[in-house]
């Protein structure tokens, strides 16, 4: 059975744990803005920084599935608010460490409770609302996570700019602590199997598949360039250090707008609210590689990537809640690990990509990425389309046989 809330709770709930989202996306993007402060601050050159990232994202890789099948029966109150505690201890770890290898281990460990956290935080907050709005839930939690890029990112830089990039880490292990606390007041205390959204709506493990490396690929295309977009905006659009922080805002805003308006579709549309976001996203980084030399082109193409990667994933989320062929929560996971898949592998293509031809072919590559994730979708939504019925015959048709026709056809 369903855990009964009363419906100011389960807001109250659903604004807390997109919080959390907000505040985990913050942390695993957060060296993308800090890139070029914290590579000579930790001696290491900006691809090895980049690797906080892709190591991150090969950690929640690896862990998702282990951990939501480990904690599969630990009652989801208890294991969020834990999960949160730790992902704020990590991150004060993160802030006074004095070696690149602390603040890697420091990583590792707030990885660990991003894996968990995205394995359990979907059907946990889909399951206090009734199944008809699950679609716009999903969207407005996403919010959260679309907000990090908006605002999280471009604080945390900004931060970092004004006062070190340690202190943007340190805000974050308070604002970790303070969720976890909410979390333990509003969540309910229930079994997983329990759950409102404990099981997909319309499973079918063949298209939940074509979804994972759909998934992978996407956003892989996309984190080619996001890993690295500040050598992007810096050496190749030649805008200044000053700028950053703005242009960042830029895309996380436009993502903001997506994740709003494909919450919009997401029942109605689940396939379109899907397509639509890679297509764009497709032809913004296939543009910034033609025209990233044009700051005016430049900052209208970044906020069509930022609009496309905010709504695809949301997208995902929902999607996966449809069609997952068994537990919710380990489907969560996949997602989880696919999602993970695409960061790290991105952010690695990016990172060998980047000291030889340059940020600018990154814009290239991820486009072409996420053109075959697009391919991927179409050809699935192609083979499962919904055909009309052949119309029946005409009656004047069947009127107008003779009886003779009528004995032939009875001897056939």
């Amino acid at each position: 059975m369903a855990p009964e809330v009363s419906p100011g709770r389960a807001w109250a709930a659903l604004v807390v744990l997109s919080s959390a989202a907000f505040a985990f996306i913050t942390t695993e993007l957060l060296p993308i803005g800090l890139l070029t402060l914290m590579a000579p601050d930790l001696d290491r050159s900006r691809s090895q920084v980049g690797l906080l990232v892709s190591g991150y994202a090969v950690v929640v890789v690896l862990a998702s599935v282990p951990l939501a099948r480990l904690t599969r029966r630990i009652p989801r109150r208890g294991l969020l608010g834990g999960t949160l505690a730790l992902f704020a201890a990590a991150n004060l770890v993160a802030a006074l460490a004095s070696t690149y290898a602390v603040l890697a281990g420091a990583r590792v460990v707030t990885a660990l409770t991003q894996a968990l956290f995205w394995s359990i935080v979907s059907p946990a907050v889909t399951g206090l609302f009734p199944v008809a709005v699950r679609g716009r839930v999903v969207a407005l939690f996403a919010t959260g996570a679309a907000l990090a890029p908006v605002l999280g990112v471009p604080a945390g830089t900004w931060l970092g700019q004004q006062a070190g990039w340690r202190a943007a880490f340190a805000v974050l292990a308070a604002v970790g602590a303070a969720i976890a606390a909410a979390v333990v007041v509003l969540i309910p205390s229930y079994a997983p199997a329990s759950g409102g959204a404990a099981r997909g709506t319309a499973p079918h493990r063949r298209r939940f598949a074509m979804l994972l490396v759909a998934t992978a690929v996407g956003i892989g295309g996309f984190l080619t360039l996001q890993t690295y977009v500040t050598p992007l905006l810096l050496d190749v659009s030649g805008f200044t250090d000053a700028a950053l922080a703005p242009l960042l805002f830029v895309s996380g805003a436009t993502g903001v707008v997506g994740t709003i308006l494909v919450g919009r579709t997401l029942d109605a549309h689940p396939t379109g609210s899907l397509l639509v976001p890679l297509s764009v996203g497709t032809t913004a980084l296939l543009g910034l590689y033609a025209l990233g030399t044009l700051q005016s082109a430049t900052v209208v193409l970044l906020a069509g990537v930022g609009f496309a990667y905010a709504a695809f994933g949301t997208a995902v989320q929902s999607r996966m809640l449809q069609l997952a062929p068994g537990s919710t929560d380990i489907a969560s996971a996949g997602v989880s690990t696919a999602f993970n898949v695409g960061i790290a592998g991105g952010s690695m293509l990016g990172g060998v990509l980047l000291p030889g031809p340059g940020p600018r072919l990154l814009a290239l590559v991820g486009g072409l990425l996420t053109l075959v994730a697009l391919g991927v979708l179409a050809v699935d939504a192609r083979r499962h389309a919904v055909r009309p019925r052949p119309a029946a015959p005409a009656a004047s048709a069947t009127l107008g046989r003779t009886e003779g026709d009528e004995t032939a056809a009875a001897t056939r």
